[in-house]
């Protein structure tokens, strides 16, 4: 992808609720080694130097995860920072950070990222996002990336296909307009979905700024009336009045102008501690085990340890997460529901760890 008008945007700015107490607000999920040896972050901020030089890679986040970050990135990359001043969802960051680049340049084409998918291989996630800029700019569409579900996921978005778009030939992926966007449906409901030839909304977007920006102001006032906060300067003053709102609630729900180009990559979003069997693999009696852990005839666990041994004998189907600040132990069948759990916690266990990390 040698566009020099290519730029790409790494959304880096959440919580991670779902991996506590691991993910903490001082310590995020984007900045653990769920999926591999590095942090989550950094695999995405390669995969982005893949697609654009450092200059033109752009992380979004609140200014106390800067310097975690940056310590965890190479040299170049110092600089790369969009420092929101106040966490309001991906709609606004996204609006000022397109609003941001226009201004640079009025051609820009973004591409978005989140700061904790994992994405292989890395190859074939640029041959999808090169026929998803194809998209953008010849049939003007903002472009989310699709994938086909491999079981019923109540965690995700789903898109129904509408009528294909035209590709050059020949085309290795396929593009469609977006006919219907909906949130995460219940177990039945999304078996539904698989069985009915729904696809997974990745949150991987495509788009030029220019066309992002006017269907901001056609179709979510809740954004687009305050872009001429940005356009006096008063950056501060956006951020403080928009309200929290996500890009899929405010844009991509309401547009017309959406359209999809199905992943060829294997995409995970890592969203619960579930997903550390499918990035991680299992031993011969089903564990799936990070850091210094030593099942005995035990199967079938999923246990995380930064804060020294554990040890498991004659358990099965645990969530087990040790760090240096708590333990938690839970049924592996309660480990999505985490953040039912941290609101009725008092606010020193939900950041155990504080900035100590």
């Amino acid at each position: 992808m040698n566009d020099p008008n290519l730029h790409v945007l790494i959304l880096a700015g959440g919580i991670g609720s779902r991996f506590w107490p691991a993910s903490t607000p001082s310590v995020p999920k984007q900045l653990l080694p769920l999926a591999g040896d590095d942090p989550l972050v950094v695999d995405t901020v390669r995969r982005a130097r893949a697609l654009a030089p450092a200059e033109r890679v752009h992380i979004l986040t609140g200014a106390h995860l800067v310097d975690p970050i940056r310590s965890v990135l190479p040299a170049e990359f110092s600089d790369a920072f969009l420092v929101e001043p106040r966490a309001r969802g991906t709609g606004p960051v996204l609006a000022w950070a397109a609003w941001e680049l226009a201004r640079r340049n009025p051609d820009a084409l973004l591409v978005s990222l989140h700061s904790d998918h994992v994405v292989e291989p890395e190859e074939e996630l640029i041959q999808t996002l090169s026929a998803a800029a194809t998209v953008a700019r010849e049939h003007d569409r903002l472009v989310t990336i699709s994938a086909t579900p491999d079981r019923p996921e109540t965690g995700y978005g789903y898109i129904r296909p509408g009528s294909p778009l035209p590709l050059p030939d020949p085309a290795p992926v396929e593009a469609f307009q977006v006919e219907a966007f909906v949130e995460k449906p219940d177990r039945e409901r999304a078996r539904e979905y698989v069985d009915q030839g729904y696809l997974w909304n990745t949150g991987i977007f495509v788009w030029t700024a220019r066309r992002f920006l006017d269907e901001l102001r056609l179709h979510a006032p809740e954004v687009g009336d305050h872009l001429p906060l940005l356009a006096s300067g008063a950056m501060e003053d956006f951020f403080h009045t928009v309200p929290p709102i996500s890009v899929d609630e405010s844009v991509l729900e309401r547009s017309g102008r959406v359209a999809s180009v199905r992943a060829t990559f294997r995409w995970d979003d890592v969203g619960s501690w579930e997903a550390l069997a499918r990035s991680r693999g299992t031993d011969a009696s089903g564990n799936v085990t990070v850091g210094d852990v030593h099942p005995v005839e035990s199967k079938g666990n999923v246990v995380y340890s930064r804060g020294g041994p554990v040890v498991l004998f004659g358990v099965e189907d645990l969530l087990v997460v040790r760090t240096r600040g708590v333990t938690f132990v839970t049924p592996r069948s309660r480990g999505g529901d985490l953040k039912a759990l941290l609101q009725r916690l008092p606010p020193e266990l939900r950041d155990p760890e504080g900035n100590s990390e």
